[in-house]
């Protein structure tokens, strides 16, 4: 079964907005594992400019499944997870004021770097993820740095399905079944939606888990949380 871990990032950026505690983004992120979410992703970056570090642990104290970290290593990200000790950390290679996630790492260029990382990691009993594009060589390299799994940036993929969906799922399915053969497990994130989720889930082979924040969050103002994520769940199990 793919699971479905809920990025809060967009809660806490309204929190922020106007101060105070409302709404409360650990309260959010229990009412998304009560209703049906398997994992809660938060991607804390240096601005604190939605998740913040102690809401981090403070989540920490209280999640109940799979709490999976994402960010660029610097030291004070190290420092941290290695504090709170998640599941799972995503290693991603945005710059300080990017505005969101908007490329895979060059596995090749800083493998030196990475290896480095996740054997920090590993040591302290949690799993690494890379942020990788759909390419044949990254995905080796990642492997090659020791990651235990890949998290595909699906942004290509999603600005292609509406036009040509079958050439825009070819690069992951071929990039999946790579990480298959080398021992990789797999995730996938990024603009992922209601449209495209469901043939992603279906034709990606060996998919373990999605990370989704934006599209589910913006879908709840209409829909309701519950209800939001009980239909991705839907779209992810669908046969």
């Amino acid at each position: 079964m793919i699971r479905l871990s809920v990025n809060i990032n967009k809660v806490a950026t309204l929190r922020n907005a106007r101060g105070g505690n409302v709404p409360d983004v650990v309260r959010f992120a229990l009412d998304c594992e009560r209703f049906g979410a398997e994992g809660i992703t938060v991607h804390p970056r240096p601005d604190e400019r939605h998740i913040r570090y102690e809401d981090v642990r403070d989540l920490k104290k209280v999640l109940r499944t799979e709490f999976n970290i994402e960010g660029y290593p610097t030291e004070s990200f190290m420092k941290l997870v290695c504090e709170v000790k998640p599941h799972q950390v995503t290693l991603v290679p945005d710059p300080p004021g990017v505005l969101t996630s908007n490329a895979g790492w060059d596995t090749k260029k800083e493998a030196s770097f990475l290896k480095s990382i996740i054997s920090t990691l590993h040591a302290e009993g949690i799993r690494s993820s890379l942020f990788v594009g759909a390419d044949e060589e990254m995905v080796n390299a990642a492997a090659a740095c020791g990651s235990r799994r890949i998290e595909l940036y699906t942004e290509p993929y999603a600005s292609a399905f509406p036009n040509t969906p079958a050439d825009a799922i070819r690069p992951f399915v071929k990039a999946a079944q790579i990480a298959g053969e080398l021992g990789l497990e797999v995730n996938a994130g990024h603009d992922l939606n209601l449209h495209n989720l469901a043939f992603f889930a279906q034709t990606v082979p060996g998919l373990c888990e999605v990370s989704i924040g934006h599209a589910l969050i913006s879908d709840a103002l209409y829909l309701g949380i519950e209800n939001t994520i009980q239909i991705y769940l839907a779209k992810l199990h669908q046969s």
